[in-house]
């Protein structure tokens, strides 16, 4: 049965999260405008870094330091390339953190897509405030097969 867009986009971002160094959380995102990939982005170490998955997580306050965000490094790779993102969606395998949800909000993405929810309530106040729509797909994915 072909999927619909939330499904596909869901699924490529389950893909890219594969990609993840960092073993405390494997997290893939897609960045998306109009049905087209405009960039993807997983969690793990900056460029030239070791990765955590080679030398360990460096932890302060329950948070591995030496990873970058997949959807940071989704918009960093929009910035790299020349990609404008302002209007897109992002599907990201887990909810956004506060500090991914503010960048998301400051790029003008004007909607997210999550498989999993990822501890910070502050997003679902703040997303209504500014009209980012946030679009829980953890029901659809946990849907039985037919």
């Amino acid at each position: 049965m072909r999927p619909g867009w939330d499904e596909y986009f869901m699924q490529i971002a389950t893909t890219v999260s594969t990609r993840a160094t960092c073993p405390r959380a494997s997290v893939g995102c897609v960045l998306v405008r109009a049905h087209r990939i405009l960039t993807t982005g997983y969690n793990g170490a900056p460029r030239g870094v070791s990765h955590c998955t080679d030398v360990g997580c460096t932890i302060d306050n329950d948070h591995c330091l030496r990873a970058t965000h997949a959807e940071a490094n989704a918009i960093v790779q929009a910035a790299r390339a020349g990609v404008r993102i302002e209007g897109a969606g992002i599907y990201v395998t887990a909810s956004p953190c506060w500090g991914c949800f503010r960048l998301i909000a400051n790029a003008g993405i004007t909607r997210i897509a999550f498989g999993e929810f990822y501890r910070d309530s502050r997003t679902l106040e703040v997303s209504a405030k500014l009209g980012i729509e946030l679009v829980d797909l953890s029901a659809a994915s946990a849907a039985p097969a037919v």
